[in-house]
C-alpha cells in the first residue's frame, strides 16, 4: 500500500470483552499454534505505525496493554486515549474476528486517506430483514441491496474519531459516532472469511480455517 508520507497510522484492537455470550473470554481461545488475540493483533502490528491493545482490566500487565470499560465504546476511548497525538488515522479492529486480512486494512485505510472521515469494510446481507418493535411486530422489510453486515477494521480520520468520542455516547461500532457527528463515512468490500468469533460454533469453524490439514479432513 503506497500512503502519503504524511499519514501516520495506528490501531486500537479490541479485546476488553468478558466473553458474556461466548461463556469465556473468547480473544485467548487458541486457534491454531496462537491465541484470537495474537491473530488480530498481528495483522494490525503489519499494517500500521503502533497498535494499542485493550484488554479486561485483570489481564493488562500480562498482556501489556490499556484497561478496558464496561462498554465497547469506553474501551475505545481507552485505547485512543494511548494513541499519540501525532497520528493522523485511527483502525478500530475488532479481536474477535482473527482473520482479517493485510489487503482489507489497506483498503480501509487508503480511503480514509483519499478524504473520507471513515472507511468500513462490509459485505451483502443474504437473509431477508425485518424491522420490529417492542412487541416483536413487523415494521417494515427494508429491500436487501442497500444493507449490507459491517466488519471491522475500520479506519478513521484521527481527529474525527477523538471528536466523535469525545462526548463519552455509546454505540455498537465507531462508524455509528461518525455517522451521527455528521461524518462521511463509506464502505469498502468486506471478507466472508472475516468472520467474528461469537458463539462456540465460530471458534470451531476458524479452528478448521487456521489448521488446512484438519480442513482437508473434514471436507473430505
Amino acid at each position: 500500500m503506497s500512503l502519503d508520507a504524511a499519514e501516520i497510522v495506528w490501531t486500537i484492537v479490541v479485546a476488553g470483552g468478558t466473553g458474556s455470550r461466548f461463556g469465556r473470554p473468547k480473544q485467548f481461545e487458541l486457534v491454531g499454534a496462537r491465541r484470537v488475540i495474537d491473530h488480530a493483533t498481528e495483522v494490525a502490528r503489519a499494517a500500521s505505525a503502533g497498535v494499542v491493545v485493550v484488554v479486561p482490566p485483570g489481564d493488562v500487565a500480562t498482556e501489556e496493554g490499556v484497561a478496558g470499560g464496561a462498554t465497547r465504546s469506553e474501551s475505545v476511548r481507552a485505547g485512543l486515549a494511548a494513541v499519540p497525538l501525532e497520528a493522523t488515522i485511527v483502525c478500530v479492529h475488532d479481536a474477535a474476528r482473527p482473520f482479517a486480512s493485510a489487503q482489507l486494512f489497506a483498503a480501509v485505510i487508503r480511503a480514509v486517506a483519499e478524504g473520507a472521515d471513515g472507511a468500513v469494510p462490509g459485505v451483502p446481507v443474504t437473509d431477508t430483514i425485518k424491522r420490529i418493535d417492542g412487541e416483536r411486530v413487523v415494521i417494515d422489510t427494508p429491500p436487501r441491496e442497500a444493507l449490507v453486515a459491517v466488519q471491522t477494521p475500520q479506519a478513521f480520520r484521527a481527529s474525527v474519531l477523538r471528536a466523535a468520542h469525545a462526548g463519552g455516547r455509546e454505540a455498537t461500532d465507531d462508524a455509528a459516532l461518525v455517522e451521527s457527528s455528521g461524518g462521511r463515512v463509506v464502505v469498502v468490500e468486506g471478507e466472508l472469511t472475516n468472520r467474528k468469533i461469537t458463539h462456540l460454533d465460530d471458534l470451531a469453524w476458524a479452528r478448521d480455517q487456521a489448521d488446512p490439514d484438519q480442513h482437508q479432513a473434514v471436507r473430505r
